[in-house]
Formats: structure tokens, C-alpha cells, sequence
């Protein structure tokens, strides 16, 4: 019911239902590049014999994408929606697995995510800046991660003005169905010529961008294009300020991917075995 107050009165994007559209373009291809993500992030082969903590879930694409590669899955996720396209998926490729479970919960509600246990590999991509609260997203995610196991997160980037742009544009977009329909019909236009153009200089073809997106974490375009739009809430981080703030938590980086442009900032920390003293 919080959830669904938060959207009724413009504070939240429909996340769930942006999923619930992605649904019908998921197939092995998708899928494949999903594994593929999570190997070469992790430096892993597979995730045989480990725990996989998915928390946001979202379409439920990677928790479907860990468990192919071996691990044994817990996802979920605050928007119902969400949670109902995790069960679909599940469903389609999976429907008899029991190495797979999915629910609803917050990671703003530090008791459930102590309640979980603790996991190999904790997973969390373009999540927690969507919380409201994405400090304490950040700190409540660390909680469930094992010693010596893996945080696997993504945030976005720190843009100082343009951030504080696209946090308006975002505004508008969930807060009046006319915002939206302004927002979408103003920018969507303007993301498709320029994925035209890439297309031709990088592809020669105008429709190369396209074509080769899914290999971007097996996401789609005019999904991606829609959840920037739209996502509400917004925050950002700085690398600098994202790594002391784990560091000061007991993890140490061992892998980043940062961009100087709109997008996610990408981290993998592992927890220390042994707390410093």
C-alpha cells in the first residue's frame, strides 16, 4: 500500500510496470548477455555452490541469470509489480526450481535484510539511488554480505548540474500524467535520432544502436530510455565518496567501472574476512 500511495501522488516511478513491458523482449539471447555480465564483473566462470542475494530485482533478468549459472537465489524487490515479473520469468524458464525464491521487501527496513542471512554475492544494480534514501540503501546492503563474500553494486553517476537537470525532468515525468507524456515526447524523439546516428558512424547502419544494445546486460533501449526518464526517486554519488564510504565498512574495492557521463558508476567490494580492530 506504501508503494502504491508513493506512485498515486508522483513520488515514485511505476519500475514494476516498465518490467512488466521489458517481459516480452526477454529471451536466451537476453539472457545469455546477462550471464555473460555477471561473469565477467565477478571474474568468475560460473556461480556454482554460492549464495546470490538479488536486492531490487527489478524484471528479475540477473537473479534468473545467476541461478543458470549455478547459485542458489533469493530475490527481491519493494515494487509488487517487480516481484510479479521475477515470478513470471521464473515461471517461463524455471518453474519447477526450488533453488530460486522471490519476494517483496525494502532495503530501507534494516530488520528484513538482517533476517536474510548471509550470501556469497550480494547483488544490487541501479537500485539503491531509487530507494528515497540511498544512504541508507547502501549501508542496509552491506548486511547481508558474508566475510569475504561480494557487493556487487551500481549507482549513478554525480553530474553536479546536469544531475540536478534530469532529477526535474523526472519530477515532471511521474508527477502529472501530462508531465509524462511532455517528457516522454520531448526526449525520446531526441534519444532516437542520436542512436540513429551512432548507429550509422559506429555500425554504418541506423540501426546498429539498436541492434546491439542487448548486449549491454541484455537490456533494451526503449525500456532504458523510459526507466531514465522516469525514475523517481534520484540520487547520485561521486566514486570517491561511494569507496570511502565502504571502506570505512570493512570492504576493500576490487573492481570498478566509472563513466564521465549520464549512466552508472559500477563497484564490486569484498567484505574482509577479519574486522579491522
Amino acid at each position: 500500500m506504501t508503494h502504491a500511495r508513493e506512485t498515486q501522488r508522483g513520488e515514485r516511478f511505476e519500475f514494476g510496470a516498465n518490467w512488466s513491458r521489458f517481459l516480452s523482449v526477454v529471451d536466451e539471447t537476453r539472457i545469455h548477455e546477462a550471464e555473460h555480465s555477471l561473469r565477467t564483473f565477478l571474474d568468475v566462470s560460473d556461480l556454482e555452490g554460492r549464495s546470490f542475494l538479488d536486492v531490487g530485482c527489478g524484471s528479475g533478468l540477473f537473479s534468473l541469470a545467476a541461478r543458470r549459472l549455478g547459485a542458489t537465489v533469493h530475490s527481491f524487490d519493494y515494487d509488487p509489480r517487480s516481484v510479479a515479473c521475477a515470478q513470471e520469468l521464473k515461471r517461463r524458464f524455471l518453474p519447477d526450481d526450488t533453488g530460486w525464491t522471490i519476494e517483496e521487501g525494502s532495503v530501507l527496513d534494516r530488520d528484513y535484510t538482517a533476517s536474510l542471512g548471509k550470501f556469497d554475492v550480494v547483488y544490487s544494480w541501479g537500485v539503491l539511488h531509487h530507494t528515497g534514501n540511498m544512504m541508507k540503501a547502501l549501508e542496509n546492503a552491506a548486511i547481508p554480505v558474508r566475510a569475504g563474500g561480494y557487493l556487487f553494486i551500481a549507482l549513478y553517476n554525480d553530474q553536479d548540474l546536469w544531475s540536478v537537470f534530469w532529477k526535474k525532468v523526472k519530477q515532471t515525468y511521474c508527477g502529472t500524467r501530462v508531465g509524462k507524456y511532455a517528457v516522454v515526447g520531448s526526449f525520446v524523439p531526441i534519444f532516437a535520432l542520436q542512436s540513429v546516428a551512432i548507429g550509422i558512424l559506429k555500425y554504418r547502419s541506423p540501426l546498429g544502436k539498436f541492434r546491439q544494445y542487448k548486449k549491454s546486460r541484455g537490456m533494451s533501449v526503449f525500456h532504458d530510455w523510459i526507466d531514465w526518464l522516469g525514475g523517481f526517486p534520484f540520487e547520485v554519488a561521486k566514486p570517491e565518496a561511494v569507496l570511502a564510504f565502504y571502506r570505512s565498512r570493512g570492504f576493500v574495492l576490487t573492481k570498478i567501472a566509472t563513466t564521465n557521463r549520464l549512466g552508472c558508476n559500477q563497484y564490486v567490494f569484498q567484505k574482509e574476512r577479519v574486522a579491522r580492530g
